[in-house]
């Protein structure tokens, strides 16, 4: 089985990155969306990202147009949104698909690592989040209602 650090994605700029680039790091991956009812959880995650980055947390967004079309915008809308809207500073990727036959691989090998209620594989809704430990285990998979401030006790003892 691969390893969370196999993994690759492309920056709203257009940066390829390596998620080997976050190893040792605590990693909270999430599927956003600009227009979504949970699109006021941006600043909790900005919140986390600013609270825990320097002891090892990276927050990486990844927009999703799959669910209610929620997600419209190209590269530059999105950053911009999540700028002047929430001042993200943590990084956001490339719009992906989270689902289906086009899922990006990071999220397959997610749905895979940590399988959502009753073993069901696939993502439900946008702001969806996945964490992983400093090792690169998925330790967790928390559904689209769970606030960002749910996450810091969990957070802080993985740091």
């Amino acid at each position: 089985m691969p390893s969370i650090y196999d993994f690759s994605a492309t920056t709203l700029d257009g940066r390829d990155i390596s998620l080997g680039d976050y190893k040792g790091k605590v990693l909270l991956i999430v599927n956003t969306a600009s227009k979504c009812g949970f699109t006021p959880q941006y600043d909790g995650l900005e919140k986390l990202h600013r609270q825990y980055g320097e002891r090892g947390l990276a927050v990486l967004g990844f927009p999703c147009n799959q669910f209610g079309a929620q997600e419209p915008g190209d590269a530059a809308e999105i950053a911009n949104f999540c700028s002047l809207t929430y001042q993200v500073t943590f990084p956001m990727f490339a719009k992906v698909d989270v689902n289906g036959d086009n899922a990006h691989p990071l999220f397959q090998f997610l749905k895979i690592a940590k399988p959502g209620l009753l073993g069901t594989e696939g993502i439900k809704w946008n702001f969806t989040k996945f964490l992983v430990d400093r090792n690169g285990e998925v330790v967790e998979r928390y559904a689209p209602a769970t606030k960002p401030a749910e996450l810091e006790k969990t957070i802080e003892g993985l740091l």
